[in-house]
């Protein structure tokens, strides 16, 4: 174990605990994840884990900012791809995204931290890129595009919401979820933005 400690430099050691600790908390509530847990999975000192993340609500938010920056990363797509495509694909790769970490979903809208400051800065943070990445995708000008950031921003937290629901419920499935996302984005953009064409 020493030596492996030996062969990771600060930010190598960083990434690790963040990876291990992203895995735990995919797999249970936050209440459940022991910082204890963390550092012996990763072969290091709970000070040393300490020394890194003063506290486990300071560890989660740092989880949340890489995670968050994964999305952005995974809903990334061509822009030189029809709109609806574009829309479907970065829909696509949220909901894998939901369904690989139900719990870090739950305990980032629902849970007992949802309404801390610095979680709900950089949740706010990846709804803003997410959001301009539509705007610019959409192509409108003037008074249009106020309009469609409106109603991109609504879209964006009501595809949260219903993906938590999802989520936790189960009540209808993967396809209906997301068709239910694309014909309401559709319908608050208009007929000016070809959103019900099927995607390719």
């Amino acid at each position: 174990m020493t030596s492996a400690r030996k062969r990771l430099d600060p930010e190598q050691r960083r990434e690790q605990l963040l990876t291990i600790g992203a895995r735990l908390f995919a797999g249970r509530p936050y209440e459940d994840v022991w910082i204890e847990e963390v550092a012996e999975l990763a072969g290091v000192s709970r000070g040393l884990m300490y020394h890194y993340f003063p506290t486990k609500r300071d560890f989660f938010a740092a989880i949340i900012r890489l995670s968050a920056e994964k999305i952005l990363a995974s809903t990334e797509v061509d822009p030189e791809l029809p709109i609806a495509d574009q829309v479907a694909a970065g829909l696509d790769a949220y909901i894998d995204f939901v369904v690989d970490n139900p719990h870090h979903v739950m305990a980032v809208n629902r849970g007992a931290l949802s309404g801390e400051k610095d979680i709900r800065e950089i949740v706010e943070w990846e709804l803003g890129v997410l959001q301009q990445r539509i705007v610019e995708a959409v192509g409108l000008q003037g008074h249009s595009k106020d309009v469609a950031t409106i109603a991109v921003r609504g879209w964006l937290v009501f595809t949260r919401a219903v993906c938590v629901d999802w989520v936790e419920s189960r009540a209808v499935t993967r396809d209906e979820l997301r068709e239910l996302c694309l014909r309401t984005l559709a319908g608050a953009l208009g007929p000016s933005v070809p959103l019900d064409e099927p995607p390719h």
